[in-house]
């Protein structure tokens, strides 16, 4: 993809390529960054998923429940993310090889998407954090958790196990054919750039193909995402269906497919900053434990 090496440490990529451990950390380590950076502005999207608010009222009713609530539950997505990432990344690369290697004359297309799918699948194990993410961000929730492990324990003792998988379905759709998409073309968007002349210059070209990608995928997946988060939000009762469910969001919402996305002007600006985030972070860190075991 025309990247800048580092000379020094070109005799040990072949060593990187064959070790699974750097993909999971460089994966989980560009998670805990873009968290860090975009939680605030995930906040506000989510408040308008699920009450429909314009982008200046959802900012002004957070604000006024306090500066410390706007970290509120950031505790389970660097958890969930920081796994998941670990798992998108390292699985991948990790499906990659043994698929490679079990079935040397298939083509490499296949290998690629089939290891991408595969790993999609794998981040679908950690659905329990990102329900509990949904929870700890509901307002209606305030009062009635006090933190991570409260919700936890909540569900744990007061309700069954599967209470932990809601909203499953729609994770599962969503996981590995966006996977497919990304692994698949974040390097040819990357190749269709500006050839990259310095390290800057190729950080610069990691982060617009991560961000370009990242912000169409985020916004072709944006209505599993409200119906994933309408059926998460829900604690105890009936399990419906993700198409119930997207039958009932849309016929609430006026039966008018504008109505889905609300949220999405804020949901494209968060998905550019942070796949951009992750792209090129996944990358630095990438480099960073070659030069370190040079």
């Amino acid at each position: 993809m025309g990247s800048v090496r580092v000379p020094s440490t070109a005799r040990n990529e072949g060593d990187y390529e064959d070790k699974d451990w750097p993909d999971f950390a460089c994966g989980a380590g560009a998670s805990v960054i873009n968290i860090i950076c975009t939680f605030p502005a995930y906040k506000v999207m989510f408040r308008q998923q699920i009450e429909a608010l314009k982008l200046n009222k959802a900012v002004k009713q957070l604000l006024r429940e306090g500066i410390p609530n706007i970290y509120r539950g950031v505790i389970p997505p660097l958890l969930q993310r920081g796994t998941s990432l670990s798992i998108m990344f390292g699985a991948y690369h990790k499906f990659q090889r043994i698929l490679s290697r079990s079935f040397p004359s298939t083509g490499t297309g296949v290998v690629n998407a089939s290891a991408a799918m595969l790993a999609g699948t794998a981040e679908a194990m950690l659905t329990p954090f990102e329900r509990v993410q949904i929870l700890l961000s509901h307002r209606d929730y305030n009062e009635k958790f006090s933190n991570t492990a409260h919700v936890f324990k909540v569900i744990r003792t007061q309700y069954c196990f599967k209470e932990y998988y809601r909203g499953l379905t729609p994770i599962l759709m969503r996981n590995g054919p966006s996977n497919v998409l990304f692994f698949g073309l974040r390097g040819r968007i990357k190749e269709v750039l500006p050839e990259a002349k310095t390290q800057v210059g190729n950080t610069v070209n990691d982060f617009l193909s991560g961000a370009v990608l990242g912000a169409c995928l985020s916004t072709l997946f944006y209505p599993v995402n409200v119906a994933k988060n309408h059926m998460q939000k829900q604690l105890g009762g009936e399990f419906t269906g993700f198409f119930r469910t997207l039958q009932i969001v849309y016929t609430v919402r006026g039966r008018r497919v504008r109505n889905m996305y609300y949220g999405l002007p804020l949901n494209f600006s968060r998905a550019l900053v942070s796949w951009g985030i992750i792209n090129c972070s996944y990358e630095l860190l990438k480099k960073l434990i070659i030069v370190v075991r040079t």
